[in-house]
């Protein structure tokens, strides 16, 4: 047998086992959690979060509190506020509980309207607003 011919059997060959397994893979049903109706596809990391006041004096403690949805329990969440053009973390945290709940305390001293957020477990939430006067 000349090279060439050797070298066009083993390709077709392959193509064929190639071809085979596709066919084969393609013909294998699906995970039996695909065709399950109750199986949850995996969720996207969120939270929320709400002030418990919409107003205070400078350096009067208030509460942040939500939950977080897609993130495993016991991971930290950190308060962030607007300064300028970025999101700086301040010195508030906590870690969700088991059910993804947190509640934190929070004082700020920046008067005027302060921009605040949640982030942790690759998720930050909407941001809410607080004024301090």
């Amino acid at each position: 047998m000349n090279r060439a011919y050797r070298l066009a059997a083993a390709g077709v060959l392959s193509a064929a086992l190639v071809a085979g397994t596709a066919a084969a893979a393609s013909a294998a049903p699906a995970s039996p959690a695909a065709h399950s109706a109750t199986a949850k596809a995996p969720q996207k990391a969120a939270l929320t979060a709400k002030a418990s006041t919409n107003s205070v004096k400078a350096w009067q403690e208030f509460r942040i509190s939500g939950t977080s949805t897609g993130i495993k329990a016991g991971t930290k969440v950190t308060v962030q506020q607007k300064q300028g053009a970025k999101w700086v973390a301040l010195p508030a945290s906590v870690t969700t509980n088991k059910t993804g709940a947190y509640s934190l305390r929070v004082k700020l001293g920046i008067k005027g309207v302060n921009q605040l957020r949640i982030a942790g477990g690759g998720a930050v939430s909407p941001v809410i607003t607080v004024t301090v006067r």
